[in-house]
């Protein structure tokens, strides 16, 4: 079994981050690269959290191996001098080989490629993505030369500051730093800035994930949390449909000054792919491919304007299919709570669902979770497995608190982390170690990566599912990962007191502590930062249980989810409406389709019987006389069409003599399919007005 473990869950974590990933990103319409860096920045930082256990237990069997090999004398000893050979372990000698022992020599190589491959994607690779992903350019050299534009700044920052860090050290005679020194410097920044974040989101999820699980047992409270959400969603996408109205009509205005043969033409047939369907169907039905772009002195956008242009109509098209795709499963979600509270009484212990899914079940699902099942579940055992699982959430989170601010305490030992994972090392238990291990950093994490998934910045970062989360939002995340992991991963270990600056003991390090070098060169950060900053988790804490950011927020003008609040109440009136109107909508929908099967099944075949036989008793002399007639009028059609766009006046003219009469009021180049625009009296694409028009013919009278 020796690696077996490391190669499993190897794998295992790379399927849970493509899963992940594919919730929330579109493999299809998005960037092969966008999906790429994403996946890896994800799988990378999930791979350490998942590793770690394994790490820990492999360095407390070789701190074993090591104290019985230096407390058991050689057989032999050496009269040379020299050193003797290892001694084996003793097979009374409680240390054993766990069974996902990893090799000496496998897990510092593994550390320091996934280390360093998730700080390049990170600072260098990831930022330089988002800005060519964000762009506007219509090709990869115009796209890259904005993104290293943009970049410039960001990268030019951070050269500047080691710069003056590398000129500062070579001019103070007293201090001699090696290459070693400078890498533990830089892992360092890295990790003090990762842990600045760290806080910030842990002392939010966990109160936060503890108390969104009591709430969930609140049918009341859920639903008119979904009002609410109802309410300022409607808004958003509203301004969602404005907003690509606006960049539609600029687009339009675009199409149609730029021609064919224009050198730009190019740039705007790119534009109007982004488009949606029904916007390119409407700007591709008036285009005048005959004109030539030279032939009026017009003034015409620039490449750098229709760049603009393009980076816009990307914003506002996944903005409003986002909204749109929210909108439908926020409706569903709402009916579906309604249905719950009616359910709540139902005597006959069998849900009831006011709309039928869309989608066909699975037979093996609808036989296990039948209707029955359904009502206990979401109307009995539901509520209280909620609570249950919130009141352990809080147990944990009350231990990690704790923990955080009395890690620095070595004797006696008060982080309850360290205390567990001390008495499973004095019998050698490796399974509890990997296990305790893995739910204490799978906990932390679920805190902190939780919180990157709920928090949203306007519409610069929100991570949205069900395949809505754009390229920059996606990368963003993926930036957030890889700088939070390793401050995450150096915290835990010092919860436990495996990290040796922190317990102080003079004991092998494991394979993650020693890729981060000692942290000794920078006294100040090692003692000072490391030890006291995690204690603000508390502050933090108590901040998000009286929720004060949410009543900031709703003070800025920034509506939140507040109980005694007006404001809260008169979103929460009008998200019930809004479903309210939604729900009946839908089922005059279900209501028309259903009468309309009902007559297709009753009077559908003798409908077609009857035409079938009043077909055949059709005169055929009436047939060939509505035939000829049709390809009579079709012929006149198109000569007058055909020589109405001649540039020759007096040719047309001449033509026109030998025609058939036609009312006055016909106007072939301004003819249209749409009647309201061929009866209306204003200018006409062709260039008349309709002077004869039958609206125009009684106005005296």
């Amino acid at each position: 079994m020796s690696g077996a473990a490391l190669g499993l869950e190897i794998v295992f974590v790379f399927f849970l981050a493509l899963f992940l990933l594919h919730r929330y990103g579109d493999f299809k319409k998005q960037h092969r690269l966008v999906i790429v860096g994403t996946l890896l920045a994800w799988y990378l930082c999930f791979l350490i959290v998942f590793i770690l256990p394994l790490d820990v237990s492999t360095t407390i069997y070789n701190r074993c191996k090591h104290a019985a090999a230096n407390s058991s004398p050689p057989e032999n000893s050496n009269i040379t001098g020299l050193d003797s050979p290892p001694t084996p372990i003793p097979s009374h000698h409680p240390c054993f080989k766990p069974w996902s022992y990893i090799p000496d020599g496998i897990m510092p190589i593994f550390w320091r490629v996934v280390y360093w491959t998730s700080q390049f994607l990170t600072w260098i690779l990831l930022p330089f993505m988002q800005s060519y992903a964000r762009s506007g350019g219509f090709s990869i050299t115009g796209k890259i030369k904005t993104a290293l534009i943009e970049n410039a700044i960001y990268y030019g920052t951070y050269l500047l500051i080691f710069g003056a860090f590398l000129i500062y050290v070579a001019v103070n005679p007293h201090l001699h730093l090696e290459w070693n020194q400078l890498q533990t410097i830089g892992i360092a920044a890295a990790n003090t800035w990762g842990l600045f974040l760290l806080v910030l989101l842990l002392g939010y999820g966990l109160v936060e994930i503890p108390r969104s699980y009591w709430n969930g047992a609140k049918r009341g409270y859920l639903l008119m949390k979904t009002y609410f959400k109802a309410a300022k969603l409607m808004t958003e996408k509203a301004d969602a449909e404005e907003n690509l109205e606006d960049v539609m009509e600029e687009v339009r205005k675009v199409n149609e000054s730029i021609k064919y043969n224009h050198p730009l033409r190019k740039c705007v047939d790119t534009i109007l792919k982004k488009c949606p369907t029904e916007y390119q169907e409407k700007m591709g039905r008036n285009m005048d491919d005959y004109e030539d772009f030279d032939e009026k002195h017009n003034t015409y956008p620039s490449e750098k304007s229709l760049v603009k242009l393009h980076k816009q109509v990307i914003y506002s098209v996944q903005r409003h299919r986002r909204t749109q795709v929210q909108w439908q499963i926020l409706l569903e979600q709402a009916f579906y709570l309604e249905d719950v509270a009616k359910n709540e009484t139902s005597a006959t212990h069998q849900f009831v669902h006011t709309f039928q899914s869309p989608e066909p079940e699975n037979r093996l699902v609808q036989y296990f979770y039948n209707p029955t099942v359904e009502w206990y579940w979401e109307c009995l055992l539901r509520p209280w497995f909620y609570r249950i699982l919130a009141v352990v959430l809080s147990i944990f989170s009350v231990i990690v608190v704790w923990s955080e601010c009395t890690f620095f305490s070595t004797t006696p030992v008060l982080s309850l982390f360290a205390v567990f994972i001390q008495l499973a090392e004095k019998t050698y238990n490796y399974i509890y170690i990997e296990i305790a291990c893995f739910l204490s950093i799978f906990f932390l994490s679920i805190c902190v990566y939780s919180t990157v998934f709920r928090i949203r910045v306007f519409n610069y970062y929100y991570l949205a599912s069900h395949h809505q989360t754009d390229a920059y939002s996606l990368l963003f995340s993926g930036m957030l990962f890889c700088r939070l992991t390793p401050p995450l991963c150096l915290n835990f270990l010092g919860l436990t007191h495996m990290d040796s600056s922190i317990s102080h003991k003079n004991t092998q390090p494991t394979a993650y502590t020693s890729i981060m070098g000692s942290m000794k060169v920078l006294s100040f950060i090692a003692d000072g930062f490391y030890i006291y900053y995690p204690m603000l988790v508390v502050i933090l804490c108590i901040a998000t249980y009286f929720s004060l950011g949410t009543r900031c927020l709703n003070l800025l003008g920034f509506q939140q989810f507040m109980g005694d609040n007006d404001m809260t109440s008169d979103l929460v009136d009008e998200g019930k409406e809004l479903i309210r109107r939604e729900k009946r909508k839908r089922q005059r929908q279900e209501e028309g389709e259903h009468r309309r099967r009902e007559w297709k099944e009753r009077y559908g075949h003798n409908r077609e019987d009857s035409t079938r036989n009043r077909n055949a008793h059709i005169d055929p002399k009436e047939s060939n006389f509505s035939d000829i007639n049709t390809n009579r009028c079709t012929r006149k059609f198109k000569a007058v069409s055909k020589y109405t766009r001649a540039n020759n006046r007096t040719e047309r003219d001449r033509i026109e003599l030998l025609q058939d009469p036609e009312p006055m009021d016909f106007n072939a180049e301004a003819f249209t399919d749409d009647p309201l625009e061929s009866e209306s009296g204003r200018y006409q694409p062709g260039g008349r007005y309709l002077s004869m028009s039958r609206s125009r013919i009684f106005d005296d009278v």
